[in-house]
Protein backbone atom coordinates (compact mmCIF):
# COMPACT_ATOMS: atom_id res chain seq x y z
CA UNK A 1 0.00 0.00 0.00
CA UNK A 2 1.25 3.50 -0.98
CA UNK A 3 -0.16 6.59 1.06
CA UNK A 4 0.68 9.74 0.72
CA UNK A 5 -0.78 12.81 3.24
CA UNK A 6 -0.70 16.39 2.27
CA UNK A 7 -1.86 19.52 3.56
CA UNK A 8 -1.48 23.08 4.81
CA UNK A 9 1.87 23.45 7.31
CA UNK A 10 0.65 23.09 10.74
CA UNK A 11 -2.84 21.35 10.38
CA UNK A 12 -0.91 17.99 11.40
CA UNK A 13 -0.51 16.19 8.91
CA UNK A 14 3.14 14.74 10.11
CA UNK A 15 1.14 13.65 13.29
CA UNK A 16 -1.14 11.55 11.06
CA UNK A 17 1.61 9.88 9.11
CA UNK A 18 3.52 9.50 12.02
CA UNK A 19 0.06 7.78 13.68
CA UNK A 20 -1.20 5.79 10.00
CA UNK A 21 3.04 4.76 10.36
CA UNK A 22 2.67 3.46 13.65
CA UNK A 23 -0.25 1.75 13.08
CA UNK A 24 0.56 -0.39 10.14
CA UNK A 25 4.04 -1.49 12.07
CA UNK A 26 1.77 -2.38 15.06
CA UNK A 27 0.14 -4.74 12.91
CA UNK A 28 3.35 -6.51 11.68
CA UNK A 29 3.92 -4.58 8.19
CA UNK A 30 6.94 -3.14 7.28
CA UNK A 31 6.57 0.47 6.93
CA UNK A 32 9.06 2.72 4.38
CA UNK A 33 8.65 6.18 5.98
CA UNK A 34 9.23 9.12 3.80
CA UNK A 35 9.60 12.42 4.94
CA UNK A 36 9.17 14.32 1.55
CA UNK A 37 8.37 17.71 3.33
CA UNK A 38 11.33 20.52 3.35
CA UNK A 39 10.09 21.13 6.90
CA UNK A 40 11.19 17.72 8.03
CA UNK A 41 9.68 16.78 11.48
CA UNK A 42 8.56 12.71 10.61
CA UNK A 43 11.55 11.70 12.66
CA UNK A 44 10.75 13.03 15.92
CA UNK A 45 6.84 12.34 15.48
CA UNK A 46 7.81 8.53 15.27
CA UNK A 47 9.90 8.95 18.25
CA UNK A 48 13.46 8.32 16.28
CA UNK A 49 16.32 9.50 18.45
CA UNK A 50 18.10 12.79 17.84
CA UNK A 51 16.18 13.57 14.93
CA UNK A 52 18.61 16.96 14.46
CA UNK A 53 21.13 15.47 13.39
CA UNK A 54 19.75 13.50 10.43
CA UNK A 55 20.97 15.00 6.99
CA UNK A 56 17.73 15.48 4.33
CA UNK A 57 18.88 13.14 1.17
CA UNK A 58 18.75 16.74 -0.81
CA UNK A 59 21.49 18.46 0.97
CA UNK A 60 24.09 15.18 0.28
CA UNK A 61 25.74 16.92 -2.88
CA UNK A 62 28.36 14.36 -3.09
CA UNK A 63 25.58 11.81 -3.84
CA UNK A 64 23.97 13.41 -5.80
CA UNK A 65 26.97 14.08 -7.74
CA UNK A 66 27.88 11.13 -8.05
CA UNK A 67 24.61 9.24 -9.11
CA UNK A 68 23.04 12.22 -11.58
CA UNK A 69 27.11 12.70 -12.83
CA UNK A 70 26.42 16.25 -12.21
CA UNK A 71 28.88 18.49 -10.15
CA UNK A 72 27.05 19.27 -6.66
CA UNK A 73 25.09 22.68 -6.39
CA UNK A 74 25.53 23.36 -10.75
CA UNK A 75 22.61 24.36 -12.93
CA UNK A 76 22.44 24.82 -16.40
CA UNK A 77 24.67 21.86 -17.09
CA UNK A 78 24.01 17.95 -18.10
CA UNK A 79 23.32 15.67 -15.57
CA UNK A 80 22.04 12.02 -15.51
CA UNK A 81 17.96 11.72 -15.84
CA UNK A 82 17.47 8.57 -14.37
CA UNK A 83 19.80 7.79 -11.26
CA UNK A 84 20.50 4.45 -9.89
CA UNK A 85 18.75 4.94 -6.17
CA UNK A 86 17.07 1.10 -6.02
CA UNK A 87 19.86 0.78 -3.00
CA UNK A 88 19.32 3.78 -1.48
CA UNK A 89 16.11 2.90 1.30
CA UNK A 90 18.48 0.69 2.69
CA UNK A 91 21.42 2.51 2.98
CA UNK A 92 19.99 6.18 3.92
CA UNK A 93 17.36 5.14 5.95
CA UNK A 94 16.86 4.22 10.00
CA UNK A 95 15.54 1.64 11.45
CA UNK A 96 12.95 1.51 14.19
CA UNK A 97 10.97 -1.64 15.17
CA UNK A 98 9.24 -2.77 11.43
CA UNK A 99 9.48 0.83 10.51
CA UNK A 100 12.17 2.63 7.85
CA UNK A 101 12.71 6.46 7.66
CA UNK A 102 13.67 8.38 5.13
CA UNK A 103 14.18 11.97 5.32
CA UNK A 104 14.14 13.37 1.37
CA UNK A 105 14.48 17.41 2.58
CA UNK A 106 13.31 20.04 -0.11
CA UNK A 107 15.16 21.66 -3.27
CA UNK A 108 15.49 25.56 -3.28
CA UNK A 109 13.65 26.63 -6.70
CA UNK A 110 12.64 30.08 -8.24
CA UNK A 111 8.96 30.94 -8.95
CA UNK A 112 8.98 28.92 -12.47
CA UNK A 113 10.35 25.32 -10.85
CA UNK A 114 13.15 23.25 -10.97
CA UNK A 115 14.81 21.14 -13.14
CA UNK A 116 18.16 20.32 -11.18
CA UNK A 117 20.22 17.20 -9.76
CA UNK A 118 18.73 17.58 -6.67
CA UNK A 119 14.90 17.82 -7.79
CA UNK A 120 15.73 14.76 -10.36
CA UNK A 121 16.96 12.92 -7.43
CA UNK A 122 14.29 13.06 -5.47
CA UNK A 123 11.91 12.67 -7.99
CA UNK A 124 13.50 9.60 -9.08
CA UNK A 125 13.66 8.15 -5.76
CA UNK A 126 9.81 8.96 -4.91
CA UNK A 127 9.14 7.03 -8.00
CA UNK A 128 11.03 4.01 -6.89
CA UNK A 129 9.50 3.89 -3.66
CA UNK A 130 5.77 3.84 -5.05
CA UNK A 131 6.60 1.83 -8.18
CA UNK A 132 9.58 -0.91 -6.94
CA UNK A 133 8.86 -1.47 -3.04
CA UNK A 134 6.69 -3.95 -1.42
CA UNK A 135 6.40 -2.51 1.76
CA UNK A 136 3.82 0.07 3.04
CA UNK A 137 4.85 3.36 1.95
CA UNK A 138 3.72 6.44 3.76
CA UNK A 139 4.52 9.88 2.53
CA UNK A 140 4.76 12.79 4.79
CA UNK A 141 4.37 15.44 1.40
CA UNK A 142 4.06 19.15 1.87
CA UNK A 143 1.00 20.77 -0.08
CA UNK A 144 2.51 20.94 -3.12
CA UNK A 145 2.88 17.81 -3.76
CA UNK A 146 5.32 18.33 -6.47
CA UNK A 147 7.93 15.32 -5.56
CA UNK A 148 4.84 13.24 -7.25
CA UNK A 149 4.87 12.68 -11.08
CA UNK A 150 2.34 11.80 -13.48
CA UNK A 151 3.95 8.14 -13.92
CA UNK A 152 3.44 7.54 -9.99
CA UNK A 153 0.22 8.96 -9.22
CA UNK A 154 -1.34 6.19 -10.33
CA UNK A 155 0.01 3.79 -8.42
CA UNK A 156 -0.65 5.92 -4.47
CA UNK A 157 -3.30 4.19 -3.35
CA UNK A 158 -4.87 7.48 -1.55
CA UNK A 159 -3.33 10.58 -1.07
CA UNK A 160 -5.13 12.36 2.25
CA UNK A 161 -5.18 15.97 2.46
CA UNK A 162 -5.62 16.78 6.25
CA UNK A 163 -7.96 19.73 6.96
CA UNK A 164 -8.57 21.82 9.93
CA UNK A 165 -11.88 23.78 10.20
CA UNK A 166 -10.12 27.05 8.56
CA UNK A 167 -10.13 28.95 5.27
CA UNK A 168 -6.61 28.74 4.43
CA UNK A 169 -7.07 25.10 5.09
CA UNK A 170 -9.99 24.88 2.94
CA UNK A 171 -8.19 26.62 0.18
CA UNK A 172 -5.29 24.54 0.15
CA UNK A 173 -7.25 21.64 0.31
CA UNK A 174 -8.85 22.60 -3.49
CA UNK A 175 -5.37 23.63 -4.62
CA UNK A 176 -3.53 20.13 -3.81
CA UNK A 177 -6.88 18.50 -5.55
CA UNK A 178 -6.50 20.25 -8.64
CA UNK A 179 -2.25 19.76 -8.35
CA UNK A 180 -3.47 16.00 -8.18
CA UNK A 181 -6.05 16.02 -10.99
CA UNK A 182 -3.19 17.72 -13.27
CA UNK A 183 -1.19 14.36 -12.72
CA UNK A 184 -3.94 12.08 -12.47
CA UNK A 185 -4.05 11.14 -9.26
CA UNK A 186 -7.78 10.30 -8.47
CA UNK A 187 -7.81 8.80 -5.43
CA UNK A 188 -7.97 11.65 -3.00
CA UNK A 189 -9.96 11.72 0.68
CA UNK A 190 -9.71 14.38 3.52
CA UNK A 191 -8.93 13.85 7.04
CA UNK A 192 -10.95 16.30 9.48
CA UNK A 193 -8.50 17.20 12.33
CA UNK A 194 -8.17 19.48 15.01
CA UNK A 195 -12.50 19.21 15.35
CA UNK A 196 -13.55 20.86 18.60
CA UNK A 197 -17.12 20.70 17.92
CA UNK A 198 -19.89 19.22 15.86
CA UNK A 199 -19.96 22.80 14.37
CA UNK A 200 -16.50 22.17 13.31
CA UNK A 201 -17.11 18.90 11.41
CA UNK A 202 -20.03 20.45 9.39
CA UNK A 203 -18.30 23.75 8.92
CA UNK A 204 -15.53 20.94 6.69
CA UNK A 205 -18.34 19.21 5.52
CA UNK A 206 -20.53 22.09 3.82
CA UNK A 207 -17.06 23.99 2.52
CA UNK A 208 -15.90 20.38 1.18
CA UNK A 209 -18.63 18.90 -0.87
CA UNK A 210 -17.75 16.37 -3.18
CA UNK A 211 -14.74 15.06 -0.97
CA UNK A 212 -14.89 11.68 0.44
CA UNK A 213 -13.95 12.29 4.75
CA UNK A 214 -12.30 9.07 5.63
CA UNK A 215 -12.23 10.33 9.81
CA UNK A 216 -12.59 13.51 11.76
CA UNK A 217 -9.74 13.80 14.52
CA UNK A 218 -9.99 15.85 17.63
CA UNK A 219 -8.84 18.86 19.15
CA UNK A 220 -6.14 17.31 21.64
CA UNK A 221 -3.64 19.00 24.44
CA UNK A 222 -1.81 15.65 24.71
CA UNK A 223 -0.41 16.51 20.90
CA UNK A 224 0.55 20.07 21.99
CA UNK A 225 2.07 18.27 24.91
CA UNK A 226 3.63 15.32 23.23
CA UNK A 227 5.40 17.91 21.16
CA UNK A 228 6.93 20.08 24.37
CA UNK A 229 8.17 17.15 25.52
CA UNK A 230 9.88 15.65 22.62
CA UNK A 231 7.97 12.41 22.66
CA UNK A 232 6.06 10.66 19.70
CA UNK A 233 2.46 11.60 19.58
CA UNK A 234 1.18 7.76 20.23
CA UNK A 235 3.21 7.67 23.51
CA UNK A 236 0.95 10.21 25.07
CA UNK A 237 -2.23 9.86 23.40
CA UNK A 238 -4.06 6.06 22.86
CA UNK A 239 -7.27 7.48 22.27
CA UNK A 240 -6.34 9.49 18.73
CA UNK A 241 -4.49 6.01 18.24
CA UNK A 242 -7.47 4.20 18.09
CA UNK A 243 -9.06 6.69 15.89
CA UNK A 244 -6.29 6.50 13.34
CA UNK A 245 -6.41 2.92 13.59
CA UNK A 246 -10.40 3.24 12.55
CA UNK A 247 -9.15 4.85 9.30
CA UNK A 248 -6.50 2.53 8.29
CA UNK A 249 -8.90 -0.13 8.89
CA UNK A 250 -10.74 1.19 5.43
CA UNK A 251 -7.62 2.20 4.01
CA UNK A 252 -6.57 -1.44 4.19
CA UNK A 253 -10.22 -2.81 3.11
CA UNK A 254 -10.59 -0.09 0.24
CA UNK A 255 -7.23 -1.90 -0.86
CA UNK A 256 -8.40 -5.60 -0.70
Amino acid sequence: MKIAVSGKGGVGKTTLSAFIIKNFSDRGRKVLAIDADPDANLASALGFEHPEQVVPISEMKDLIGERTESKPGSYGTFFKLNPHVSDLPEKLSMKRENIRLMVLGGVKKGGGGCICPESVMLKTLISHLILARDEVVVLDMEAGIEHLGRGTASAVDKLIVVVEPGKRSIETAHHIQDLARDIGLKNIALVGNKIRSDQDREFLQKQLPGFTFLGFLPYDNQIIEADLEGKAPFDKEQALAEKVGRIVDELVKAKE
